[in-house]
């Protein structure tokens, strides 16, 4: 059985779930076997799930999991794997799910593969395949344990409806106390996160000030797309810090990844180069980013950008 846990975060899912969701019914394919989704705390339509691959959807409806706790949440996904015979757990490799596969690793006797980038193999031993040396390799892992605990990349796949919504069972596990007390929580409302984007427009230091941001948050409105930006930009306070991709910052995965007025150094480059396709937008013909990128415009970003920006209106306006 593969178990699936699909976060629900302020009760409801998001791409990522769906995403994960898919993934396991596919793993489940490979291993001829059936795919449980999993929700913890508040979850509105669950049952959608089903859409996705879920055999079923199994509930702990415990209030107390609506806040994040890795130590409680880790327990009870392992307790659940038990209780419905779950040999392969798949989580989202988001925040929460980097703070958790490890956990589960342990407590389950797993051996774990974090950011798998692809449905794992089955030809006589299990396989995973995931990003290394700051995606310049491809490295597969073999599972040889019994149990098993993989994170899904964001955007590594896209979700696929394959059925209908399914019921929702209560499962009764034990959900320990937590020993941590959340007094506040602070999120950022109404775009998408970056690590879930398929659309990023990022800029750097080449932007010259935060006043000129402008021109990169309509850029991105046109797009639907998310924005980003550089370590030196969230450092000097430009941008705030949930923005800053890279290696020290987030990792993201988007189908399309537009740089402008970044050089591209080596830290950069490591958390954006699983992007399907990156477009670099930089005055410097010598820039390393045009290394790295599928499409490149040597020029005045101020320039560029609104007339890449205009060009996507009247394109928009005339389809």
């Amino acid at each position: 059985m593969v178990l699936v846990y699909a976060e629900s975060p302020k009760g409801k899912f998001k791409k990522s779930a769906f995403e994960a969701v898919t993934y396991g019914h596919k793993t489940a394919q490979v291993l001829g076997t059936q795919c449980v989704a999993l929700t913890l705390g508040d979850a509105e339509n669950a049952g959608q799930l089903g859409q996705y691959g879920a055999s079923k959807v199994v509930s702990v409806g415990d209030a107390a999991l609506n806040s994040f706790d890795s130590q409680v949440h880790a327990a009870v996904i392992a307790n659940a794997a038990a209780a419905v015979g779950a040999s392969v757990v798949v989580i989202s490799h988001s925040s929460s799910g980097k703070a958790l596969i490890g956990r589960l690793a342990a407590r389950m006797d797993a051996g774990s593969v974090s950011a798998a980038k692809a449905v794992p193999t089955n030809d006589g031993a299990f396989k995973v395949k995931t990003n290394v040396f700051s995606g310049k390799a491809i490295a597969e892992y073999q599972i040889n344990s019994d149990n098993k605990v993989i994170s899904l990349m964001g955007n590594a796949i896209q979700p696929e409806v394959t059925g209908g919504d399914v019921a929702v069972e209560a499962l009764t596990v034990e959900v320990p106390a937590s020993r941590v007390t959340i007094k506040e929580v602070k999120t950022v409302e109404g775009t998408v996160p970056l690590p879930e984007a398929e659309l990023v427009v990022s800029a750097g230091r080449g932007m010259k000030g935060p006043e000129n941001w402008g021109i990169i948050e309509e850029l991105a409105t046109t797009l639907g797309a998310t924005t980003a930006c550089s370590r030196p930009v969230a450092d000097t306070g430009w941008r705030p810090h949930h923005e800053h991709v890279g290696q020290t910052g987030v990792a993201v995965s988007p189908n399309l990844y537009i740089a402008a007025g970044i050089s591209g150094a080596i830290q950069h480059l490591a958390g954006v180069n699983s992007s399907k396709i990156i477009v670099v937008i930089n005055k410097d013909p010598e820039a390393p980013f045009f290394k790295a990128a599928d499409y490149g415009v040597v020029g005045d970003l101020f320039e560029v950008v609104p007339r890449l920006n205009q060009a996507l209106k009247d394109y928009n306006a005339n389809n």
